[in-house]
Formats: C-alpha cells, sequence, structure tokens
C-alpha cells in the first residue's frame, strides 16, 4: 500500500502537528506519522501539560494551608486526594489530545498510527502492531522531539529511580525525594511534590542552579525555593544511585551518601531518532546526535527536513512550534524565519521565573556596555493586594541606544508579562518604548513599567 502526500510529518508533537496543520493551511496534502496513541508529543502527554496541572493544583494545596488563613479564609483539616489529582492532570491530557485529533480531522490531514521510518527517495514506513504501511512524499519533515538521558551510574529503572515520565505519575508521596539535576524539570517537579510532603534534596553538579539564567535571577530563586523548604547541595558529582525494594541509595563524591524514598533523574535531554533510518536516508547528525539542518531545516538528505528538540537549541515546544511553521511557509513560499534572539523561556516554580533575550552574564562576558533597570513587585500595588511580593523585574538595554536587550522575571505570573517584553524587543523597542506605555493600575505589569523607567534611574515607587 502507498499514499502520496505534499508533506509527511514524523512526530506528531508541538512543532509536528503544527507544522501539519500550516501546510494544510497553505494547501498542501499533509500526514502525520506518531507511534503513541495520544497526540501531543512529550509536551502534552509526559511534559508540559500534566507537569502544569500538577504545579497548578499543588500550589492551590499549600495556599490553602498556609496562606488562606492570614487572609481571613480558614480550611480545616485539608488533604490530598492523590488519585483523584492524578486523574484530573490525566483528563487534561486526554481533553487536549482529543483537541489536537480534531484538528487533523477539520483539516483533512490524515493520521498514520505506528513507529516512522525513513526509507529513502521520499518513503517513509511506519510500523505497527497491525502491520506495516509505507507512505511516499515529496517533502518529509523530522519532528521526533526528546527523551530523557542520564549518566553511567545512574540509570532509571522505571520506578524507584525515575525521569519526568515516572515523577508525573508516582501513585503516593515519597517521604524523602532526591532530585538529581537543579534544571528547569527538577525544580518543577521537585516543587509539585514538595507541595505535597516530600522532603526534596536537589543534587547539581555546577556551583548554581538553572544553568543559562540570568545569574541575579537564579540566585533569587534559590534563596526563595530554600525558604520554601527545598534542600540544595551545589558542586556536588553523583557516583551511583540504587534501588533496594523501598530504598534508594545516592552515592556522592566526597560527602556521605544519601538514602531515600525516590530519586527524580533530571540532567538533560537528548534527540529521539532511534530506529528513524537517518544513515539509511543519508541524514548527518553532529557528535551529540542532534540532526544537521541549514537555515531552511533542511538536513543533508534531499527532501527530508527536521526541526525542533531533535536539531538541538533551546527544546521549547513553543520554539519547535516555531520552527515547524517557518518550514513549511518557507517550502510554500519561500519565505520562512525564527527569531531565535526573541524565545521567551518559563519556569513554573512558585514565583514563575520568565526570561526572553540575553542574560547580563552574557552581555559581560563579551564586554557589551548596557544599562540595567530593576523594580521589586514588593513596591507594586496589584503584588501587595494579591500577596504575591517575591521577586522583580530586570531590563536591560543597550548602553550606546537603549535597545532592549533581554528581559527577565521573577515572579508571579512572570510567564504571562514576559510576553510584553517579547512584543516589544520583536519590535525593536527600547526601554524608553516600554516606560512610554501606559500600564494599567493596578497591574502586575506596571512593574515591567518601573523596570523600564528604571533603566533611566526615574522609576516613580521605589
Amino acid at each position: 500500500m502507498s499514499d502520496l502526500y505534499d508533506l509527511i510529518v514524523i512526530g506528531a508533537g508541538p512543532g509536528g502537528y503544527v507544522a501539519a496543520i500550516r501546510a494544510a493551511q497553505l494547501g498542501m496534502k499533509a500526514a502525520v506519522v506518531e507511534r503513541e496513541e495520544k497526540l501531543g508529543g512529550t509536551c502534552l502527554r509526559v511534559g508540559c501539560i500534566p507537569s502544569k496541572a500538577l504545579l497548578e493544583t499543588t500550589e492551590l494545596f499549600e495556599k490553602s494551608r498556609h496562606q488562606f488563613a492570614e487572609r481571613g479564609i480558614i480550611a480545616r483539616d485539608v488533604s490530598v486526594d492523590l488519585p483523584k489529582m492524578m486523574a484530573h492532570k490525566d483528563g487534561v491530557v486526554a481533553q487536549l489530545d482529543g483537541g489536537i485529533q480534531g484538528l487533523l480531522k477539520k483539516h483533512r490531514i490524515d493520521r498514520h498510527f505506528g513507529h516512522g521510518r525513513l526509507l529513502g527517495d521520499g518513503k517513509v514506513e511506519v510500523a505497527a502492531e497491525s502491520g506495516t504501511v509505507q507512505l511516499s512524499g515529496q517533502h518529509i519533515l523530522i519532528a521526533t522531539g526528546s527523551v530523557s538521558t542520564s549518566f553511567p551510574g545512574m540509570e532509571p529503572d522505571g520506578d524507584r529511580i525515575g525521569t519526568s515520565t515516572e515523577a508525573l505519575s508516582w501513585p503516593d508521596v515519597p517521604n524523602h525525594l532526591v532530585v538529581i539535576g537543579a534544571g528547569v524539570i527538577g525544580l518543577e517537579l521537585g516543587t509539585v511534590w514538595r507541595r505535597l510532603g516530600a522532603k526534596v534534596s536537589v543534587l547539581e553538579y555546577l556551583p548554581r542552579i538553572l544553568p543559562g539564567t540570568d545569574s541575579q535571577i537564579a540566585n533569587e530563586a534559590q534563596k526563595i525555593l530554600q525558604k520554601q523548604g527545598m534542600e540544595f547541595h551545589l558542586g556536588t558529582k553523583v557516583q551511583n544511585v540504587s534501588a533496594d525494594g523501598q530504598s534508594c541509595r545516592v552515592e556522592i563524591d566526597g560527602n556521605a551518601p544519601i538514602e531515600c524514598d525516590r530519586v527524580l533523574i533530571a540532567v538533560g535531554r537528548r534527540p529521539c531518532t532511534d530506529r528513524l533510518g537517518l544513515d539509511q536516508a543519508g541524514v548527518d547528525t553532529d557528535q551529540r546526535g542532534f540532526i544537521r539542518v541549514n537555515s531552511a531545516y533542511r538536513t543533508t538528505a534531499p527532501g527530508v527536513f527536521a526541526i525542533g528538540d531533535v536539531i538541538g537549541g533551546a527544546m521549547l515546544a513553543h520554539k519547535a512550534e516555531e520552527e515547524g511553521i517557518a518550514c513549511v511557509e518557507n517550502l510554500a513560499t519561500g519565505h520562512g524565519h525564527v527569531n531565535y534572539g526573541n524565545i521567551p523561556g518559563v519556569i513554573y516554580t512558585a514565583p514563575e521565573i520568565a526570561s526572553v533575550g540575553e542574560t547580563e552574564d552574557d552581555l559581560k562576558e563579551r564586554g557589551h556596555e548596557y544599562r540595567v533597570g530593576r523594580f521589586s513587585f514588593a513596591a507594586n500595588g496589584r503584588a501587595r493586594a494579591a500577596g504575591h511580593t517575591e521577586g522583580f523585574v530586570k531590563v536591560i538595554a543597550d548602553a550606546e541606544n537603549d535597545r532592549v536587550l533581554g528581559v527577565h522575571i521573577i515572579g508571579a505570573h512572570a510567564g504571562e508579562l514576559i510576553a510584553e517584553a517579547a512584543v516589544a524587543m520583536e519590535f525593536g523597542a527600547s526601554s524608553e518604548d516600554i516606560a512610554r506605555c501606559c500600564h494599567a493600575h493596578p497591574t502586575l505589569a506596571e512593574a515591567v513599567k518601573e523596570a523600564a523607567l528604571a533603566v533611566d534611574k526615574r522609576d516613580l515607587h521605589s
């Protein structure tokens, strides 16, 4: 059996299914190949969405226990029904999967269930338990994403020693959870289980948390998370992790081992290219396994393209979406572009952390002259009224022309506030431009305006 398509997308995560939809909008006959029953990739099934469902729910639980009373709300005997919490998370995933299924049908995109493998010459083999199907396409787009990685001596066992996938569905709250890796995944899931009652110890090889984040923001985040009860061991090299029955043992170079109930391995992710047939199709990868592409996302094989985590760079769902759209639009119109200097990132701890553009650390290293404006949420009326006074907004502007180079926020709803900065930077705004825009009062967004004013040392409320 053979079907001919204008575009075959392997992988129905955020980058893949969005690329297929855009292709259909542009008049292409498109198909997606996905081996998982649910669409949406890691992000929807075992990543962004389920983790945010648990973060939102556990934040409500923590507030009910520790913050409601000071507002005059008395909530007695508040407890956790973990199975129901997990069911809610799974329900959110199911609803969104159904939404994507509906979008594919709406745009007349064929969905092929099974593992996709490149055969060369525009052909893709789709293997499933029901049999094997061969598809033919003028263009093939690889959007297979990434999977959790580990180092020798700390391999997951799928139970006591797990990755983010297992940590999203543990059946009980561990007494003591050790998180290896102080990046986004480790801190978010560590926060979930700390709120539910676990002692959480975070081990990080580097001397700081959140590598790549503006160091001033990272330092503030560590102080706040420690105050909440999270324990950090920085500059720590893990030698081995083992499990025996209901307990785990984490051996550390130069320190006594740590005994705990569960271990979360959160040391990074690698491109998912297993059994894709890259060699057979002539698709080159780099030393780390990422697929090599040019500025139009073309691989070294004719007619084969790649986007998202599998090509490296920031491993973010929205980055993959933008690349998918740019790739398809370039195929259809000859034009497609992603501004990699303006992709925001968000960490959904409490408070949230969000950033876009360059960090102060990067600018210092390059010797680039800049000015900085900061404004604390403690001086913001809406933050005071809501009890969200932790954190600040930081605006970095070019010293010569005042163009905004980066914005970094740690505070409530930072993930929403960063959108203003991203839009401003996309249009080449100066800090003066942001400062001159009228912001509604009282809103958290006023802190962005004040930080922009502070670049010129004329902030009004600090």
